[in-house]
């Protein structure tokens, strides 16, 4: 309570701007990108919770420190073991739910959505931070100018942030297009292109073929295909596919090795071909399928000076 009392006004004010700019941070973070965010109430307001959490550590630290409070510091790398527990919840959660799904995420997705929960805390502790320090340096002058200044900083520090570590899409690598399925016997077509042998039965043949949906997977360049060749990165793309619209029967995905196109066909529960295009453009390229231009462009992969 002494704390409390010591504390003036414009410390309040201080703290809980940045406090709200931090949670905000989180709040945004939750509805740019729907792939790493469950569905259900219960999970939203975990997360929000976690990010008013984070919002008000790294606005508490910023004072602690400029009136060298080091234990601050403390507080901050608790903070940091306790978002790496998220990650560790998240992956193991998922993991165990793997089963009920339509198609399976795989290792590489889960471990991918694990990352992008505890770094999307993250966001929120530094875009406080950064609130709270611009309204200390301008400390003693107007409040108002404060808390706009302030807020101005953390939007900018807020929209910096998500910029630097959104990755790149599917379709950002690919031209998607819808693929044209064909039955032949017991065989499966798409655009010409070989899929699979396992229609055996007259009764798969007519559902596949009246009912089944196919896309067709073109990489831009020899780097892209290296990335679609990752299975994580194949099964992540089938699952978005899978989930957006829901499996009847069947699923296939198979790369044609003349052409280097990945095609993809299921019947799904919705046929719609725009949400499918869509659902799998928006699918992330993992981190372990990702490659680095700079890297790549060195025989062997490493270079030394």
């Amino acid at each position: 309570m002494e704390t409390i009392k010591a504390l003036s006004s414009e410390d309040m004010y201080i703290l809980a701007t940045g406090i709200i700019m931090g949670t905000i941070a989180r709040l945004v973070t939750l509805k740019v990108d729907f792939r790493q965010v469950p569905s259900y109430p219960t999970a939203y307001f975990n997360n929000i919770f976690l990010g008013f959490v984070a919002a008000t550590l790294g606005s508490v630290a910023i004072p602690a420190l400029l009136t060298q409070d080091f234990v601050a510091v403390t507080f901050l790398t608790i903070a940091v073991q306790e978002f790496r527990e998220v990650r560790a919840a998240e992956r193991e959660s998922l993991g165990k739910l793997e089963h009920t799904e339509f198609a399976q995420r795989g290792e590489a997705y889960i471990d991918g959505i694990a990352k992008t929960f505890e770094s999307r805390n993250y966001i929120s502790l530094i875009t406080s931070m950064i609130t709270v320090l611009v309204m200390e340096i301008l400390k003693r002058n107007n409040i108002f100018l404060q808390i706009l200044c302030g807020a101005a900083a953390g939007t900018i520090a807020m929209l910096l942030i998500y910029r630097f570590t959104k990755g790149k899409t599917i379709g950002d690598i690919c031209e998607i297009a819808p693929g044209k399925i064909e039955v032949r016997g017991s065989e499966l077509y798409v655009d010409g292109m070989y899929v699979t042998n396992y229609l055996g039965t007259d009764r798969s043949r007519e559902i596949v073929q009246r009912d089944g949906i196919a896309i067709v997977l073109t990489p831009k360049g020899e780097r892209s295909s290296i990335v679609l060749e990752n299975s994580g990165q194949k099964q992540a793309v089938l699952f978005e596919a899978v989930r957006i619209l829901g499996m009847r029967k069947y699923q296939f995905s198979r790369k044609d090795y003349a052409s280097g196109k990945i095609i993809i066909a299921f019947v799904p529960i919705m046929k719609d071909m725009d949400r499918l295009v869509k659902a799998v453009s928006n699918t992330p390229i993992l981190e372990n399928s990702r490659k680095i231009g700079r890297i790549m462009k060195n025989t062997g992969g490493s270079h030394h000076e």
